[in-house]
């Protein structure tokens, strides 16, 4: 067990902090296991309630540890980051982290698209798109909740199979030969509805990131998707260069 050096210039809650993220960090301690309380906490390492109490205060802050009332305190599930500044695609971002993705498709369907939809795809009102939304999933855990429009006549022949067995962009870049271009992406915090929060095993409105995204393909739109992603299971960062 780590040693908690009294009289070190590094005060004491910041100590324990170190060696609780360092369990976290090496496993000891997993995704939604419940941590000592606080008075094992005092006993184990000799030190005060309010030390104690303050290392809580800040892990807490920080995203490490959450509480439920009445139960203890938890190990926080594992954030995912996605870096903002590159071409993102949820299915190989999660195999990076040793995750393994999948994708449920909760509705399939070809539709005439509406004037929002048009003018955000570029397209006229009443052209035919695949409008689908799917539930994506890092170890049969939800994720995110996804619903896209996809131009009809660039993707001719899509199914729902197709998406339940294979990454989108695969099969645009596989199947159809797409180069894309760009992508736009848009960020808002909202409180997750009820039918969300029932397909992402999460709380009617609790916070999550809603998240619209338009990928080109030359100067052409082939995409455009909004996202639901849980608060609790997303980090996004941005790296500013001189």
């Amino acid at each position: 067990m780590s040693v908690i050096r009294k009289g070190d210039r590094v005060p004491l809650y910041y100590q324990l902090m170190d060696v609780i993220i360092d369990e976290i960090n090496s496993g000891k301690y997993k995704e939604n296991d419940k941590l000592p309380s606080e008075r094992e906490l005092c006993e184990m390492y000799d030190i005060s309630r309010a030390t104690v109490r303050q290392t809580i205060q800040e892990l807490e802050k920080d995203g490490y540890i959450y509480k439920q009332h009445g139960k203890g305190t938890f190990v926080s599930p594992e954030r995912f980051k996605q870096d903002l500044l590159k071409f993102y695609s949820f299915t190989e971002e999660m195999k990076k982290l040793g995750k393994v993705p999948s994708s449920k498709v909760i509705d399939f369907e070809i539709v005439e698209i509406d004037e929002k939809i048009a003018k955000e795809m570029e397209l006229r009102e009443g052209e035919m798109v695949y409008k689908f939304t799917r539930l994506r999933l890092a170890d049969g855990r939800p994720i995110m909740l996804e619903t896209s429009y996809i131009p009809y006549k660039r993707f001719k022949g899509i199914t729902r199979d197709d998406l339940e067995q294979e990454a989108m962009y695969d099969i645009f870049t596989k199947r159809y030969n797409a180069v894309f271009s760009k992508a736009e992406e848009s960020f808002q915090p909202v409180s997750t509805r009820e039918d969300e929060a029932k397909l992402l095993e999460n709380q009617p409105g609790s916070p999550s990131m809603m998240i619209e995204r338009i990928t080109y393909e030359g100067e052409r739109v082939i995409e455009y998707t909004i996202g639901i992603a849980r608060g609790d299971r997303f980090k996004y960062r941005v790296i500013l260069e001189k």
